[in-house]
């Protein structure tokens, strides 16, 4: 098996399933709505649920429509990441780090929404001057992380295609 499927199926498996559990745990351990501190005034464990998208996008539609379009954007999403991860270079483990890591969190918030036609959040941040950060979920962690991933290889593979030749 090539290392790129060695690492981007870990990964995968690693996420999907960090992420469930972290759900189980929130939703046994916090009543819905409930808010617990871990550093006080700064990060706190909730247990709230997002019917829409990154930043409620989409949660006022009919419920209907709002779960027939992100579940069909959510499989559309595996497989342009499927897609993407077939046409990696055998050994590019970084590349498929970071798309096992974007899979991962788009399965892990596909079961929500399969599940419950929602998304658990549980992940909430107060920032400066009373600003809160909507609550997030690991799912939606290792989308960025793996979007940020690809984007820092990006950057840096494109930096290399315009450096002078080296001379010898």
């Amino acid at each position: 098996m090539p290392p790129k499927y060695k690492v981007g199926l870990l990964v995968f498996v690693v996420s999907v399933c960090t992420d469930q559990l972290t759900k189980y745990l929130v939703e046994t351990n916090l009543h819905f709505g409930d808010q617990r501190p871990v550093i006080d005034g700064f990060f706190y464990l909730t247990h709230v649920r997002n019917p829409g998208a990154a930043f409620g996008l989409g949660a006022g539609w009919p419920p209907e429509v709002r779960i027939g379009f992100f579940l069909s954007v959510s499989a559309v999403a595996v497989g342009i990441v499927l897609s993407f991860f077939h046409k990696l270079a055998p050994g590019d483990r970084l590349s498929a780090f970071a798309l096992g890591c974007i899979l991962g969190g788009a399965v892990g918030n596909l079961i929500d929404r399969i599940r419950y036609h929602e998304v658990v959040d549980f992940l909430h941040f107060r920032l400066w001057k009373g600003y809160s950060w909507p609550d997030f979920n690991f799912a939606d962690s290792f989308i960025v992380v793996g979007v940020a991933l690809l984007l820092l290889e990006m950057v840096a593979t494109e930096g290399d295609s315009h450096a002078p030749p080296e001379s010898t």
